[in-house]
C-alpha cells in the first residue's frame, strides 16, 4: 500500500461517512466469488418468475461489463434499523425496509456524489448501484468486508445486524483493499428454522418461489393456498429470519430520518377501497408501490382472510367486482374463508 492509495482510501471513506453511510469497505471488482453458485441458484429455478436476474446474468458475473477497467468496489451500508420502536401496531405486517421513503431515492444520489468526489479526487471513472443495476452488490460488499453472507443470505455486520441497505460504487481507481469479515453465524439455524414457508433449500440457499418477500412483493398473480395461510400477517415482505437472528437483537439505530416509518398504514380494508389514482397518491416516494396495486390489494385479502377479520366482509365483497381478476379471486378466497363469500368470482 502507498501512502497515496491509503491516504485517498481514508479520504474516500471519509465522504462516504459525511453522506449519511454507517460503514463503509473497499475490496476488489473482479468477477464475484460466488458465479458459480448464482448460475446453479437459477438454473434450478429458485427465482421464480424474477426473469429479470436471468438476462442480466452476464452482466452480474463481470462488474467490468458496467464500467469498463473498474479496480475498485466501494461499499457502503446505510442502516434503515427505526431509531425508536415502531409503536403503530398497522405498520407491522411491512417489512421495516418500506416503512420510510424508497430507499433508492435516498440513497442512490449520495452515491453519486460519492462517484463524483473519487472522479475528483482520483481521476477515476465510476458507476453507482443499489440493486437496480445488474451487479451482485451483496457479494462484492461481502468480499469487500462490509459483512458476511449469513445463512439466511442476508448480508450482517456486527454492529448493524442486517437491517441495512447496501449501496456500491464501481470505480477504476485503484484503492486499498480491506479485510474481509469472517462468518459469525457458528451453528446458529435460527433464521432457517424459523422460517414459515421453509423456504431455505440449505444454509445460504433460499428458493424464492416460497419466500414470503418474494410473495408478497415480486409475484404477479394468485398465491397458492398453503403458502397464501403461510404468509400469516405480511401484507409487503417479511422480517421473520431477521428478527430472530441474533445479530440483530442489538443492531444500531438508523440515522437517516427519510428511512423512518411515517404517518400511518392504515387498516388493511382500507386498501382494498384504493383505485389505481389512489394507489399511486397514497404511495408515491415509498417502496410499497413495488409490488403494484394488485399485488398490495391481493396481499391484504389474504392477510384479512387469515386473521380472521370478519368486519371486513363489507370491503372484501365490494372487491368481487375490482377490475383485476386477481384482487377479485382473492377476495373471494378470503369471503370463503370468513364463511361470508357470495360465490366464486371469476
Amino acid at each position: 500500500m502507498t501512502l497515496v492509495g491509503l491516504a485517498l482510501r481514508s479520504v474516500v471513506k471519509a465522504r462516504a461517512r459525511e453522506l449519511g453511510f454507517d460503514r463503509v469497505a473497499i475490496g476488489p471488482a473482479g468477477p464475484p466469488e460466488h458465479g458459480d453458485a448464482l448460475e446453479a441458484w437459477l438454473d434450478a429455478g429458485y427465482a421464480g418468475t424474477m426473469s429479470y436476474l436471468g438476462r442480466g446474468r452476464a452482466d452480474r458475473l463481470d462488474p467490468a461489463r458496467l464500467l469498463p477497467g473498474c479496480r475498485s468496489v466501494v461499499a457502503v451500508a446505510m442502516s434503515y434499523n427505526p431509531a425508536e420502536t415502531t409503536t403503530d401496531d398497522d405498520w407491522r405486517p411491512v417489512s421495516r425496509y418500506a416503512r420510510g421513503r424508497d430507499y433508492h431515492d435516498v440513497i442512490r444520489p449520495r452515491l453519486v456524489e460519492l462517484g463524483e468526489f473519487i472522479r475528483t479526487a482520483a481521476g477515476a471513472a465510476s458507476r453507482v448501484a443499489v440493486d437496480s443495476s445488474a451487479v451482485l452488490e451483496r457479494d462484492l460488499a461481502a468480499r469487500a468486508g462490509l459483512g458476511w453472507v449469513g445463512k439466511n443470505t442476508n448480508l450482517l455486520t456486527p454492529s448493524l445486524g442486517s437491517y441495512f441497505f447496501i449501496g456500491i460504487v464501481l470505480t477504476t481507481a485503484a484503492l486499498p483493499f480491506d479485510q474481509r469479515e469472517p462468518d459469525r453465524c457458528g451453528t446458529c439455524t435460527a433464521c432457517l428454522d424459523a422460517c414459515p414457508t421453509r423456504a431455505f433449500v440449505a444454509p445460504y440457499v433460499l428458493d424464492a418461489r416460497r419466500c414470503i418477500s418474494y410473495l408478497t412483493i415480486e409475484h404477479r398473480g394468485d398465491i397458492a393456498e398453503e403458502l397464501a395461510e403461510q404468509i400469516g400477517e405480511w401484507v409487503f415482505g417479511c422480517d421473520v429470519c431477521q428478527e430472530v437472528c441474533p445479530w440483530n437483537r442489538k443492531a444500531e439505530r438508523g440515522r437517516e430520518p427519510a428511512l423512518e416509518p411515517s404517518g400511518s398504514f392504515g387498516a388493511l380494508e382500507t386498501l382494498l377501497e384504493l383505485d389505481q389514482q389512489a394507489f399511486r397518491a397514497r404511495f408515491r416516494g415509498s417502496a410499497l408501490t413495488r409490488t403494484k396495486r394488485a399485488g398490495l390489494l391481493r396481499n391484504a385479502a389474504i392477510v384479512l382472510a387469515n386473521r380472521g377479520e370478519g368486519r371486513a366482509a363489507g370491503a372484501l365483497s365490494r372487491a368481487l367486482d375490482d377490475e383485476d381478476a386477481v384482487v377479485r379471486r382473492a377476495a373471494a378466497r378470503a369471503l370463503e374463508k370468513l364463511g361470508a363469500g357470495r360465490g366464486a368470482a371469476p
